[in-house]
């Protein structure tokens, strides 16, 4: 079996957190529970089979309280593809799913530490993320 990629680097590219004031932290503090984790996943191609691929986590209150914080963590990964992968579906598979998850536990442990370092320690991503099932709904 060959393999279908290579990582050749992994960073973070982007990352946000934004509390307005000490009401709204505390707020977000008590009802942090109730915060939705959204995944974004965009790929641009690069010379020579290469491809960034952008996973962006974004941690949202979709309530209609003014008090709100926003967490975001866009994180890029650089992969090659082998060059006996021709099938687009094969690629899209490969980045939609298999380089998340690779890099997933580096993610979520980026995503974890900037909710800690934001004044919010103890997060848990309680559910995780099955990029199979989700790349088969899209497929369908």
């Amino acid at each position: 079996m060959i393999e279908k990629f290579k990582i050749f680097a992994e960073f973070v590219k982007d990352l946000s957190s934004e509390t307005k004031d000490l009401e709204t932290y505390l707020y977000v503090k008590e009802y942090l529970k109730n915060y939705n984790l959204n995944i974004e996943i965009s790929s641009k191609p690069l010379k020579n089979r290469f491809i960034e691929v952008n996973t962006k986590l974004t941690y949202l209150d979709n309530s209609q309280t003014n008090k709100k914080s926003f967490f975001e963590v866009l994180y890029a990964t650089i992969i090659q593809i082998d060059e006996k992968i021709k099938e687009r579906k094969e690629i899209e598979k490969i980045v939609l799913c298999d380089v998340q998850n690779k890099i997933y536990n580096n993610l979520e442990k980026v995503f974890i530490n900037l909710l800690k370092d934001s004044g919010y320690p103890g997060v848990k991503i309680e559910k995780k993320i099955n990029f199979e099932e989700l790349y088969r709904k899209r497929s369908n």
